[in-house]
């Protein structure tokens, strides 16, 4: 836990080494701490086995060298590939991942629980209807409000963690699904307690996500307000009322804005800051993926320090960035155990050589990481 102390002896990890698998007591010194609202002066934190503890005796001893010591990050919009997307999200100091696709269920299991690895939320399939011919697993069409029923019922046999949809009327490989469906979803997924996340970067698309009443919506529109922004304020305002969330995927959509030269992203960034002005909680993610028909691909991992950075220009403060990856997700997404950096929560940490609260820039001086308890030194990956 946080603390003083004057002397404490013990052995040293050697540097670049990780902890054993057994995870063992771990003392860190002269670590100054994020409490989500400051930095703290120099103090301790017990880690012991995966989680934070409380008492430092027979601990090894970590000297942090006045390192400044952040709750591991969240990129709360992701789309998974293989076990290296995992080992390049933990290199930048990402210790949990909101996945919004993987498929088949094997694929999924295969990604999960992997110890030293980010730990692994997801939607498995995500429902759309399908076009003929796109190449999206058939299992996500949702052709009528009948199937999406069966839809939800799947994922959750599946395991899935929340029920992912598209909500936009057209994309160029699939178009959203029509509005009783959509309802349908949302309704079965609240039977089964499950978090319900729409993709909806098309005004259309809000609009439609927001009458079925989903929890989270993610991206933001790339399009400007064609009514003087009366619409767009007036849909915010539903989302301030209905307690909506915001994944708004800025690096995504600035991505996709310069690959279509169009200019818009401009609109985007304000949107956004209108959104979190009128009190909508915003979650950084970045729909970082590797597919051929995405619009853009975000890079695994350091994208989300770059969706910081994009969170800070279109309003947010600092400290606010920093809670959008670390203790807002813990909470809007129902991840109790981590977040926060505080006796009985899992000991996902990153230690920073540089202040973020000064710059946000400086969450990219990353010197080592912990997942559940496991110490890695990264600070040649990220130099």
């Amino acid at each position: 836990m946080p603390g003083q102390v004057d002397s404490i002896r013990g052995p040293i990890i050697p540097p670049g080494s990780h902890m054993s698998e057994d995870n063992p007591k771990s003392l860190l010194t002269n670590v100054r701490i994020f409490d989500g609202n400051r930095i703290s002066h120099p103090t301790f934190v017990v880690i012991d086995g995966t989680k934070i503890g409380t008492i430092p005796r027979g601990a090894r001893v970590i000297n942090c060298k006045g390192g400044i010591l952040i709750p591991g990050l969240i990129d709360s919009h992701v789309h998974l590939q293989d076990k290296e997307t995992l080992e390049q999200f933990r290199r930048y100091g990402i210790t949990t991942c909101l996945d919004m696709e993987c498929f088949p269920p094997e694929l999924l299991h295969s990604l999960r629980d992997l110890p030293g690895l980010p730990d692994v939320f997801s939607a498995g399939c995500a429902a759309y209807y399908q076009r003929p011919g796109s190449g999206w697993p058939p299992e996500g069409s949702v052709p009528d409000p009948e199937a999406a029923h069966l839809f939800v019922a799947n994922r959750v046999a599946e395991g899935a963690d929340f029920i992912k949809m598209l909500a936009d009327p057209s994309s160029p490989t699939a178009r959203g699904i029509d509005q009783p469906s959509l309802d349908m979803l949302v309704a079965t997924a609240k039977q089964f307690n499950m978090l319900t996340i729409a993709h909806a970067m098309q005004p259309a698309g809000l609009q439609m996500a927001q009458d079925a009443g989903v929890d989270v919506v993610t991206h933001a529109p790339l399009a400007p307000a064609l009514d003087g922004g009366k619409t767009e304020m007036s849909a915010i305002a539903r989302m301030v009322s209905d307690s909506r969330i915001c994944v708004p995927t800025l690096t995504m959509m600035e991505e996709t804005d310069q690959a279509r030269s169009g200019g818009a992203y401009v609109h985007t960034k304000a949107a956004v800051g209108a959104m979190h002005k009128l009190g909508v909680p915003i979650l950084a993610g970045t729909d970082c993926n590797n597919a051929p028909a995405a619009p853009a691909s975000p890079v695994f991992g350091e994208s989300l320090h770059h969706e910081l950075e994009l969170l800070v220009d279109a309003g947010l403060s600092n400290v606010e960035a920093l809670r959008a990856a670390t203790s807002l997700p813990a909470k809007y997404l129902r991840m109790p155990d981590r977040g926060a950096i505080a006796p009985g929560m899992r000991a996902d940490l990153v230690l920073l050589g540089a202040d973020p609260l000064k710059d946000i820039r400086n969450t990219r001086s990353i010197q080592k990481v912990w997942l559940a308890g496991q110490m890695f030194d990264v600070s040649a990956d990220c130099a």
